[in-house]
């Protein structure tokens, strides 16, 4: 019999397609979703590709008791938990929202693993717990954490610390914290992608939306960082890959006998600038982008990409697909969306 999987925020981005990963794997994900930032739509695509009947369960995390319901209806062997609010320059504006959202959240998801002795969590965290490293920029899961940048990134380090707390006490849990850097691309089918509610924050869908004209220039945030060309530095990573990532989080968890916290940079150990990617896209598309230069973005950091040896030596996990793959798939979604 397939094991139930929880995936919270499971109808968006990276949601949606560790969904297909899971299904793929033999497991039964179930979404918890309550599609503020994602569509049914989505969910759709994701059985397309599978050729599976999703489960999907339209609630909000933040509702314990409708979530305490989920939880009476499976029994599940892991949760995967997504659900969050994620916009860096958003949060810096409307702090509070994120703060009850993504500490909340969490807080109820840890309850009722303990209530219902779910045992393995795998926790979607960020590279921003990592602040702006001192010295060198490519960070190991042992670099000291600075000061988070955003109240985004403050609500992943905040959520670490409640989890680390939360384990140290005498619940039977295991959880990785698996800190990913910057996904982005598509699924190859161009079924399901990034799909931002408004205008994007982050920095592939506001070259895609652009380059077919649904907003205007792009305004590149600092050309004066300390980096290859002046402009900001993230290792972006493919978000099949990081789908691939959270199937082998759940799977070494099941395999693991004690409680345990563990943390994992997700990355492809390689940084690539704002220019760079506004040039791979000119590139793979043969469209001209319209761009300008602006000022320096706050909450922004100058350049950081991750030491990803840790993810192979324990969860034989490396990216496999490049950035360019990446630029490729969402320029398919892209278009795919534009021709309905």
């Amino acid at each position: 019999m397939s094991k139930y999987i929880l995936v919270t925020g499971g109808a968006g981005y990276i949601g949606s397609h560790t969904v297909v990963q899971l299904i793929n794997s033999g497991y039964r994900p179930v979404i918890l979703d309550d599609f503020s930032n994602s569509t049914l739509e989505i969910v759709k695509g994701v059985e397309q590709i599978t050729s599976t009947q999703v489960l999907v369960r339209k609630v909000n995390v933040c509702d314990i008791n409708s979530t305490r319901a989920v939880f009476n209806e499976f029994h599940f062997e892991g949760v995967i938990h997504f659900a969050a609010f994620k916009a860096v320059g958003e949060s810096v504006s409307e702090p509070n929202r994120y703060y009850r959202n993504n500490i909340l959240g969490l807080l109820n998801i840890l309850d009722l693993a303990e209530e219902f002795n779910v045992q393995n969590l795998v926790f979607s965290s960020s590279c921003t717990v990592y602040g702006s490293p001192k010295g060198n920029r490519v960070v190991t899961e042992e670099t000291v954490l600075q000061d988070a940048n955003s109240p985004y990134g403050n609500t992943k380090r905040i959520g670490e610390r409640i989890i680390s707390d939360f384990v140290n006490s005498k619940v039977n849990l295991k959880v990785l914290n698996l800190r990913y850097f910057n996904p982005v691309g598509a699924h190859e089918s161009a079924l399901i992608g990034e799909l931002p509610a408004g205008k994007p924050n982050n920095l592939l869908p506001v070259v895609t939306q652009s380059a077919i004209g649904k907003f205007g220039p792009i305004t590149v945030h600092g050309n004066d960082y300390s980096t290859v060309d002046g402009t900001c530095v993230r290792d972006y990573v493919h978000v099949v890959d990081v789908a691939d990532a959270h199937v082998k989080a759940v799977e070494w968890l099941m395999e693991q006998e004690q409680s345990l916290e563990e943390h994992i940079n997700i990355g492809t150990g390689k940084g690539t600038s704002v220019l760079e990617i506004i040039n791979t896209f000119e590139q793979v598309s043969n469209v001209r982008l319209d761009w300008v230069f602006g000022p320096r973005r706050k909450g922004d950091v100058e350049e950081i990409f991750a030491d990803a040896s840790k993810a192979y030596d324990v969860l034989n996990w490396r990216a496999k697909k490049t950035v360019k793959d990446a630029v490729i798939d969402a320029w398919n979604w892209e278009l795919k969306l534009k021709n309905g």
